[in-house]
């Protein structure tokens, strides 16, 4: 890959960096931010975004294909995949979809260019907003999209910004800055990719001490190590382990709507290969509609096998593979002994696995096109099996009558989940997503007020 060595992350693999560097280069970044990205407007920053987006979409852009060519090996996503998930992420950005995201998290599209006044303030008292001058992520190394929009969400706050990936997950991350410094090289001269294994304290204190805000994603102990690490002036924006699930109601469950219900779940299902908070463990199935709780996973496992053909699973560690394995031994002895029981797997191989059974209880998938489907006689059961997540779910995916989604999205939203959608979109949120149900701009800025 002939990419100029812009980034840390473009270093051959012997390099060594070191705490001086890290030093060097935080500086060099505020300096850029001061003199490059600080003066901006959001229109032009926007405008960048959405021509790099529109790149990437195209299949003869060099980024494109590079990510399509080098990311299996690199990511584990075979190719079918990564172009589904890439091209879903930046189709994201339009000019109406980042209007939309600022008035929902700002209130007005200019909040960060100038002060506004609020319909309600009369113009009595006017607001502008700014990010923080310097911005560290933190990133994991499952999904390339978080890194990415955490990326787009700092050039919007105009904050000049460090990525630290995972140790071998830098390959989009990194694509993705070159191509903002291809089309924007001052742009993109405030930002920096670089990748280690975690815990290298001596370069992570540098790093830490230089943050005015860091944002990390990961697992919950990894992020209570680094919040444990970090100076009382930082602020500190973790995202941790949530899941995900389906339910899909018995009056969709019809001849003529069944196909289509399925091949939603499976688009959910393989979506970044089942890897990431928004995918889904478990499909609950109301039971007494025209097609059963189990006809709809023997239907489930036929179409994965027929998306193993055009869209095939990625490469996955041997650990990840033996646990399918033992999972799926498990759940064919219980088959054998119990008829409420079934099981439905790809032959030869760990790429999908359905397993069926009548226990409410959420069960946490092995992930990797692995999946359960339970039966039930209505939501009251869904909220039962998965109480003890509180707080813990991300999304609910959903296949019901428009004239029933609005009372079970009251029903979900009450209970914690803080994203309800259509069965088909779990892995596709849009630009707006508030993440956790967190504000994404919003964490991100300070507010200053200007009463006249």
């Amino acid at each position: 890959m002939n990419l100029p060595n812009y980034f840390f992350a473009d270093l051959p693999p012997e390099a060594v960096q070191s705490s001086a560097m890290i030093e060097a280069a935080c500086d060099t970044l505020k300096r850029n931010r001061e003199k490059y990205l600080q003066p901006r407007t959001t229109e032009e920053i926007v405008k960048i975004l959405c021509e790099v987006a529109t790149e990437w979409q195209q299949p003869a852009n060099k980024f494109r294909k590079l990510a399509l060519d080098l990311g299996p090996a690199a990511t584990g996503f075979s190719k079918a995949i990564l172009e589904k998930g890439l091209d879903d992420f930046f189709g994201r950005f339009t000019p109406e979809n980042f209007q939309a995201l600022l008035e929902q998290e700002l209130g007005h599209a200019q909040r960060l260019d100038q002060f506004v006044a609020d319909a309600s303030e009369k113009q009595h008292c006017k607001a502008m907003v700014h990010g923080p001058q310097f911005l560290v992520h933190i990133a994991a190394g499952n999904l390339p999209n978080p890194t990415l929009m955490s990326l787009t969400l700092g050039l919007l706050t105009r904050s000049a910004q460090f990525v630290k990936c995972a140790s071998g997950a830098a390959l989009l991350p990194r694509l993705f800055a070159h191509s903002i410094y291809e089309l924007d090289h001052k742009l993109g001269a405030c930002l920096e990719i670089a990748e280690w294994r975690g815990g290298n304290r001596e370069l992570e204190m540098v790093l830490f001490a230089h943050a005015d805000c860091l944002t990390a994603t990961g697992n919950d102990e990894t992020l209570a190590a680094i919040r444990a690490q970090l100076p009382a002036k930082v602020r500190f924006l973790g995202y941790g382990q949530r899941v995900s699930f389906g339910f899909v109601t018995r009056e969709v469950l019809r001849d003529e709507t069944i196909a289509e219900i399925v091949s939603h779940a499976v688009d959910d299902m393989i979506a970044w290969d089942q890897n990431g908070c928004l995918s889904p463990h478990v499909f609950y199935v109301e039971e007494r509609g025209a097609v059963e709780s189990d006809k709809f996973a023997q239907l489930l496992a036929v179409e994965l096998a027929k998306r193993e053909a055009t869209a095939p699973r990625g490469k996955i560690p041997v650990e990840a593979a033996a646990a399918i394995a033992s999972k799926r031994s498990i759940y064919e002895t219980i088959a054998t002994h119990r008829a409420d029981a079934k099981i439905w797997s790809s032959q030869n191989s760990t790429a999908w696995t359905v397993v069926f059974e009548h226990d409410v209880r959420f069960q946490f998938s092995c992930l990797n096109r692995f999946v359960y489907v339970k039966p039930v006689p209505d939501v009251n059961a869904v909220m039962q099996g998965v109480d003890e997540l509180y707080g813990k779910v991300s999304t609910v995916g959903v296949a019901a009558p428009p004239e029933k989604m609005k009372e079970l999205a009251l029903r979900f939203a009450r209970w914690g989940a803080t994203r309800i959608c259509p069965l088909g979109q779990m892995q596709n949120p849009p630009l707006t997503w508030r993440h956790d149900g967190r504000p994404a701009l919003g964490d991100l800025i300070i507010w200053t007020d200007f009463e006249l």
